[in-house]
């Protein structure tokens, strides 16, 4: 098993999760961050003063996918999530060693 993490634009979010159901995977954890990458943040006018925005607001999937449905997943992120503009963000894959559901104690492939 494989845990994607996928960091994202916030108004993707949904193409990316609806994407994701048409492929059959709907267990997703959702967090909004912030941060940046080589775009370093902007800067905005606010009230006549300029300022830097260091941190910009970013939406982080997480998903664990059996090894034979990552290629497949990623692919799907890849597609909805990209506008071609710098910040479109960035995906992780890791290895997982271990799930465990805890309602039924059910493990592995079985738990996902």
């Amino acid at each position: 098993m494989k845990k994607i993490e996928a960091i994202i634009k916030p108004f993707k979010l949904e193409e990316v999760k609806d994407a994701l159901g048409d492929i059959g995977i709907e267990g997703m954890t959702v967090s909004e961050v912030k941060g940046f990458g080589r775009q370093k943040g902007h800067t905005e006018i606010y009230r006549g003063s300029e300022y830097t925005v260091d941190f910009l607001p970013k939406i982080k999937l997480e998903l664990v996918v059996a090894d034979g449905r990552v290629a497949e997943a990623v692919g799907v992120i890849l597609k909805s999530a990209k506008t071609g503009k710098i910040g479109d963000g960035k995906i992780f894959v890791s290895a997982v060693a271990e799930v465990i559901r805890i309602r039924t104690e059910e493990k592995g492939e079985a738990a996902v």
